[in-house]
């Protein structure tokens, strides 16, 4: 009997970043029946005639930006589309460049741009291309080193059954005489546009608590000690089927130094104290579902998830103030 063998990628992938930890994308046309139209994605191809994977991805790359890239080497294999779609398995190469996106030649598509994993969170990116290049990263043995990333033991498994990574947001819950800080967002921002939210970010190389110490400083200017942070509420969000699970973490701040200032006027135009319950309109919805938990004395709430509850799906114990 013959030993069952996994199917052969169907198409080829680049990734390629630098010594900066950041990361070359390609911005795909909006208008044109192609795959992922209008997203910024990994430079690649299907292989043609007779080639290996390993000649079509060296083809494209030239034939794309006109590049020939030393020590691309196979860094993991992926499905775009449905979890088990054998036509839909794509072969990811790794490798490094440091130069400028701006001078490639434009063959197909509109631009190249280098873009580091924080920034990527607002953008419109193709979804698959996103989940390696978040694998990719928390590989990497230290960041803008520019050593080339090791490889894990057991990279996961293409389908249903491997590991996903879920982008991880810390948020700062500030309570005072019954009012709630929120943020109205600009209306030239990727997320959230003209709408009300907490003073967040995304967590990069440090823990959350620090992230929201950090994010608090450089937005609004007021000075928080981690020791004061209590996590009072959890969101397991899934946007859609084909998005990155997110996980949003809010932690209320017992005490804190200072008032709200307009540090970053491109990213929020105003801050302002909202009643618990008479939030305004709009507010992003996994962040009204977070203060309602925390009114209610929840721990844990999903959205988007088959099966979840609208807004509360697992109760907790009342959080003290």
């Amino acid at each position: 009997m013959k030993a069952h063998q996994s199917p052969g990628p169907t198409s080829t992938a680049a990734l390629l970043f630098n010594s900066r930890g950041e990361y070359l994308l390609h911005l795909r046309d909006a208008n044109k029946p192609i795959c992922d139209p209008g997203t910024w994605s990994l430079v690649g191809g299907a292989p043609e005639g007779e080639e290996t994977p390993d000649e079509a991805i060296a083809r494209e790359i030239l034939e794309e930006t006109g590049l020939r890239i030393p020590g691309l080497t196979h860094w993991i294999d992926v499905r775009a589309g449905r979890p088990h779609a054998t036509e839909d398995r794509i072969r990811v190469y790794a490798g490094r460049w440091d130069g400028d996106a701006d001078s490639l030649p434009v063959t197909e598509g509109i631009m190249f741009r280098w873009f580091s994993v924080p920034v990527m969170e607002h953008l419109t990116m193709c979804p698959w291309a996103y989940e390696a290049i978040l694998t990719h990263q928390a590989a990497q043995p230290a960041r803008g080193t520019g050593r080339v990333p090791h490889q894990p033991s057991a990279p996961p498994a293409p389908g249903g059954t491997s590991a996903v990574r879920n982008v991880i947001g810390a948020h700062l819950y500030l309570e005072r005489d019954g009012r709630t800080l929120l943020g109205l967002r600009s209306p030239d921002v990727a997320f959230a546009a003209d709408v009300w939210h907490a003073l967040a970010g995304h967590v990069e190389r440090e823990s959350a608590r620090a992230c929201v110490v950090r994010e608090a400083r450089e937005e609004a200017g007021l000075i928080l000690a981690e020791q004061d942070l209590t996590l009072v509420h959890t969101v397991h969000v899934l946007d859609s089927q084909d998005a990155v699970p997110r996980i949003q973490l809010f932690f209320r701040a017992r005490r804190w130094q200072g008032e709200p200032q307009l540090l970053e006027p491109d990213k929020c135009l105003k801050w302002a104290w909202w009643p618990l319950d008479a939030l305004p309109d709009p507010t992003v919805p996994y962040t009204r579902a977070a203060i309602e938990g925390i009114r209610l004395g929840h721990s844990y709430t999903e959205l988007g998830w088959t099966g979840s509850r609208p807004l509360l799906a697992a109760e907790g114990g009342r959080h003290g103030g």
